[in-house]
């Protein structure tokens, strides 16, 4: 038994809820003019609850957008593959008995049929909203080659025959659709093929009789061939296209604790114009994955066609990335001399520190230092028609290293800055770079007691764009995987920005096996 909610007009205590059971409809206002009991708003509190969740959508971290450009490209890879396919249509042996005038009754046989050719010259493919996509075949030709018997009274006769089928006319309608675990599904919900001309050359002795009553065997070669070409046009699409569209991955593994969860959210979009694919396109911990405190924006996707396919990646699905490494313990870094380039001029050591705090001389007497640079909170950023910029906080742990070589601490610093990135995409991965402005400094802790940090700010900026920085956008210039199908390539790539999402462009091109 369904049930269906919808939220109609307000009231006292929030909107009147109207409850759909199995057709029928049952209206239940949430307080009526103040005198429901409390019973009774406790009711409609729980059916607004209930109402809130069957009626909640799930929005996408991900979106991928296919144009009709990029459909008319998988098109033509897809007639190539399904001209092959229906060249090798085996028609069964077709066999019966008709009346000829003049001779009587004439029993027929028609064995090994062979297509020698089957060419799709005029097609097109289209998006059908609530549909999925039709495939449109016009002016289709084929021919075939068979063996021919025949016998009437007691004459019996044997030879060959040549069938040129013209103006084939094929529609095929392709539902798109997700499974359990998040993968696109294909299937054919509907095929007809129509064939307008059949000509039929008979060689033999008694060719001569089977033109009398050619007809009758083109009619039944012609209902053949319609029925094998839908077969065969299901079992290629159940074969050859789901199988290929299950390549696109729903998990990507990015290193040994971090993957993407691509998964569908919802079963392929077909509108006028575009395909669009909604994933959830989220980060996650591979050790133990715990739910995201926050949801993804609706995304505002233009109706940009300039390329065959756009990836929509939100604000959400950078800030799960923050999340996982944070929580997984990645965003951890340690600045040691070893990091510090020959060319700053600078040794991390107490000496150097002791300008600006000069206890340390006393207490630690040129000693190595080192930095432990950690987040306490994920970094969050935002995303806006400029770009991508956030201000992530940083707490730096500044450590002696005594003769012994354990760590004496020396003071917890907070750092704080504008972060922009560069974004773009290469070998089919969102690579980046990050670039830091100017810092700022505020003491946590100090256990060498109070110290000015103004002095202290240019050697920050030097440990940070000197140490930190290369570390970050060496990982940053590995990438990310996009989602894409197996054995596709990217190329002529755009990259545009726009409120809480990233929008990437590209045109496409099918690489063959071998």
């Amino acid at each position: 038994m369904a049930l269906h909610a919808t939220l109609t007009n307000s009231s006292l205590f929030g909107r009147d809820i109207k409850v759909v059971w199995a057709g029928r409809a049952q209206h239940c206002t949430a307080l009526q003019e103040g005198r429901m009991g409390m019973q009774s708003v406790a009711l409609a509190c729980g059916a607004l609850a209930l109402c809130l969740a069957l009626t909640t959508a799930t929005n996408p971290g991900f979106v991928v957008r296919m144009t009709q450009a990029g459909l008319d490209y998988a098109h033509q890879q897809g007639i190539s593959i399904l001209e092959k396919e229906l060249a090798q249509l085996r028609l069964p042996d077709i066999s019966g008995e008709t009346r000829v005038l003049h001779v009587g009754k004439v029993r027929y046989e028609f064995s090994r049929l062979r297509l020698r050719d089957f060419h799709l010259p005029h097609s097109r493919i289209t998006p059908v909203s609530n549909m999925g996509l039709q495939v449109s075949i016009s002016n289709a030709f084929a021919e075939l080659d068979g063996d021919w018997r025949v016998k009437f009274l007691f004459i019996r006769d044997h030879g060959s025959f040549n069938l040129k089928v013209e103006n084939i006319y094929m529609k095929i309608v392709l539902r798109l659709g997700s499974d359990t675990t998040g993968k696109p599904t294909i299937s054919t919900s509907d095929c007809s093929a129509r064939i307008s001309k059949v000509r039929v050359l008979f060689s033999g002795k008694l060719g001569w009789l089977y033109n009398l009553f050619h007809s009758v065997i083109e009619s039944k070669l012609r209902k053949s061939l319609e029925r094998k070409v839908c077969d065969n046009v299901a079992k290629s699409v159940h074969n050859e296209l789901q199988s290929y569209i299950r390549t696109l991955p729903v998990t990507a593994r990015i290193d040994d604790k971090i993957g993407i969860d691509y998964s569908l959210v919802a079963p392929p979009r077909a509108t006028a114009q575009s395909l669009d694919a909604d994933l959830k396109g989220e980060f996650y911990s591979l050790g133990h994955r715990s739910p995201v405190p926050f949801s993804p924006l609706p995304l505002a996707f233009p109706s940009d066609h300039e390329r065959m396919v756009y990836f929509g990646a939100s604000s959400y699905f950078f800030n799960t990335a923050g999340i996982a490494y944070h929580k997984a313990g990645a965003l951890v870094f340690e600045i040691t001399e070893a990091m510090i380039p020959k060319e700053s001029g600078f040794s991390l050591d107490t000496s150097a520190f002791s300008a600006f705090i000069p206890q340390l001389e006393e207490m630690y007497p040129n000693m190595p230092m080192k930095f432990r640079l950690s987040t306490p909170t994920a970094p969050f950023l935002t995303i806006g028609p400029g770009g991508i910029s956030f201000q992530p906080i940083v707490d730096a742990q500044a450590y002696a290293i005594l003769p012994n070589s354990s760590l004496a601490p020396l003071f917890l610093l907070s750092l704080t800055g504008n972060v922009s990135a560069v974004i773009n995409v290469r070998s089919s991965r969102i690579v980046g770079s990050l670039d830091v402005g100017r810092i700022r400094l505020s003491l946590k802790d100090s256990a060498v007691g109070h110290f000015q940090l103004r002095t202290m700010q240019s050697l920050m900026n030097i440990l940070t764009s000197n140490a930190l920085l290369p570390r970050l956008n060496a990982r940053l210039d590995e990438g990310f995987p996009l989602p894409l199908l197996d054995r596709i390539q990217l190329s002529n790539i755009l990259v545009r920005f726009h409120q809480n999402f990233l929008l990437l462009g590209a045109d496409v091109r099918f690489q063959p096996r071998g």
